[in-house]
C-alpha cells in the first residue's frame, strides 16, 4: 500500500520560494547590532485592540483508495514484459491523477490518497475488498482489469461505497455491482452512436453489415440493428452476410449507383480485414461506399489512411487528443515539470478522472452524487453518465470520426 496525503500544489515558483525560505533562515541566525540611544519618553495612547479573526474551517477531507496493478513484488525478481506494461499503465494512471487532486488541492479541497497494489492477479483484488481502509473510503477507483474487478467487486456484499471502472469498456453487466461507474463507454454504446449517426445523418435504405463469423461481434451487431430498428421504425433494411476471403458476390446485386451504400465491419481479425476491405475498395469504383468500423481500428497500424478515406470511413470514439490545445500543451507542461517524464494516455485520462471526480467528492463533502446531471468536457474524456439499474452509472459519451486530408477527425 502506497499512502499519499495530498498538499498545496506549487505549479510555479517552487525555486523562488525556496530561495526566499533559505534568505529568511539566514536573517533569522544572523547576528542583530543595534545601536544605543537614550531612552524617550513616551505618552501612551490606549489602542482598542481588535476582534480576533475566527479560524477557517478545514475542508472535510475526502479518502480515496486507488487499486492499481503495480506489481512492486516483482522489483527484486524482474519484471515481465506484460507485468511492466501493467506497471506503466499504473504509474501513468496514478501520476495523472494525483497532480489533478494536487491542483484541487490548491483551490481549497482536502484528499487522502491510499494507493493499493492488485499485482495484476485476480486472487489480490478479491484480497484487497476485505481491507478496512478500502472499504471505509468514500471513493474506490479500480481494479482496471475486468476479471479482478468483478473478483473485488462481488466481495463487497453489503457496501454501497462507489467503485470507478476507470479503464475498461467491458460491458457492466458482466460486474454486476450497482454501485459501478463505467468511465470507459462500452462497445454497445458505441454501436448505438453509429446507428444514430446512420439514421440522421444518411438515412439509407439498406445498411450491409459483413461479419467474419465470430459470435464476438454480436456485442456490435446486436445494439446496432436494434438501435436502427427503433429509430427507422423499420424503414432501413439491415442485412447481414458472412463474408469468406473477401468475397462480396451474395450482397453486390443489391448495391446502389443512386446513394451511399453504407456497409458495417464490426471485426477485429486482420486477415478478416485485409481481404474484405482489399474487395471492398475495388466495389467503390462502381458503388459510392460509406464504411463505418470498430473503434479498435484507430490502433490498427494496417489499415492505412488511404485506403479508409477512399471508403469514406467512420468510427467512433470515447476519446481524441488534441495536442494543438493549448490546455493539452500546458498539461503537457506541467506534468513534464512534475515528474520528468512525458505524459501518455493513461496520464491524461487518469487526470481528467481525478478532476472529475476529485471536485464532485470536495464540494458534496465526500459524496459521489448527481453523476447524471453532471456532465464533464475533459482534455482526453467527455463525460455524461446514465444509470442502469443494478449495473450502476454508464459513461455514453462517444463521437463520431471519419478520415479527411488522411487524418481522423470528428464529424461536426
Amino acid at each position: 500500500m502506497i499512502s499519499v496525503q495530498n498538499r498545496l500544489l506549487q505549479l510555479s515558483g517552487n525555486k523562488r520560494f525556496l530561495v526566499l525560505g533559505v534568505a529568511l533562515l539566514v536573517a533569522a541566525c544572523s547576528p542583530k547590532v543595534r545601536p544605543v540611544t537614550p531612552p524617550v519618553k513616551r505618552t501612551e495612547t490606549p489602542v482598542a485592540k481588535p476582534e480576533p479573526k475566527p479560524k477557517p474551517v478545514p475542508a472535510r477531507q475526502s479518502s480515496i483508495a486507488m487499486l492499481l496493478p503495480f506489481g512492486l513484488d516483482h522489483l527484486s525478481s524482474g519484471f515481465t514484459r506484460p507485468a511492466l506494461t501493467q506497471a506503466n499503465i499504473a504509474l501513468d494512471y496514478y501520476q495523472g491523477f494525483k497532480l489533478a487532486l494536487d491542483s484541487l488541492t490548491a483551490l481549497g479541497y482536502n484528499y487522502k490518497l491510499q494507493v493499493f497494489d492488485t499485482k495484476g492477479e485476480t486472487a489480490q483484488s478479491h484480497a484487497l475488498a476485505f481491507n478496512p481502509q478500502v472499504r471505509s473510503s468514500d471513493l474506490i477507483v479500480g481494479p482496471i482489469f475486468p476479471d479482478d474487478l468483478k473478483a473485488f467487486s462481488s466481495a463487497l456484499v453489503g457496501q454501497v461505497k462507489p467503485i470507478v471502472s476507470p479503464l475498461s469498456p467491458a460491458a457492466p453487466a458482466t460486474i454486476n455491482n450497482q454501485n459501478l461507474i463505467t468511465v470507459t463507454p462500452p462497445l454497445e454504446y458505441h454501436a448505438r452512436t453509429a446507428a444514430k449517426y446512420v439514421q440522421n445523418r444518411i438515412a439509407p435504405k439498406k445498411v450491409f453489415v459483413l461479419r467474419s463469423g465470430f459470435t464476438e461481434e454480436n456485442e456490435y451487431i446486436t445494439p446496432f440493428k436494434n438501435t436502427i430498428d427503433s429509430l427507422s421504425k423499420g424503414r432501413i433494411q439491415v442485412v447481414q452476410t458472412t463474408v469468406s476471403r473477401g468475397n462480396l458476390n451474395a450482397i453486390l446485386s443489391q448495391f446502389t449507383t443512386s446513394g451511399p451504400n453504407v456497409v458495417i465491419i464490426p471485426s477485429t481479425n486482420q486477415a478478416f480485414l485485409a481481404a474484405t476491405m482489399r474487395t471492398l475498395d475495388s466495389v467503390a469504383k462502381r458503388y459510392p461506399v460509406i464504411l463505418i468500423g470498430h473503434p479498435s481500428w484507430e490502433k490498427f497500424n494496417f489499415l492505412k489512411a488511404d485506403l479508409l478515406q477512399r471508403l469514406k470511413t467512420h468510427i467512433t470514439l470515447s476519446d481524441k487528443i488534441d495536442y494543438k490545445q493549448a490546455a493539452i500543451a500546458n498539461f503537457m507542461r506541467t506534468y513534464r515539470k512534475t515528474y520528468r517524464a512525458e505524459a501518455g494516455d493513461y496520464a491524461i485520462k487518469g487526470f481528467d478522472e481525478g478532476m472529475y471526480f476529485g471536485r464532485m467528492l470536495g464540494e458534496n463533502k465526500g459524496e459521489i452524487k448527481n453523476l447524471t446531471t453532471t456532465d464533464f468536457n475533459g482534455l482526453h474524456n467527455n463525460f455524461h453518465f446514465i444509470k442502469k439499474p443494478g449495473v450502476g452509472y454508464i459513461n455514453t459519451h462517444v463521437s463520431v470520426m471519419d478520415y479527411r486530408n488522411y487524418q481522423l477527425r470528428k464529424v461536426e
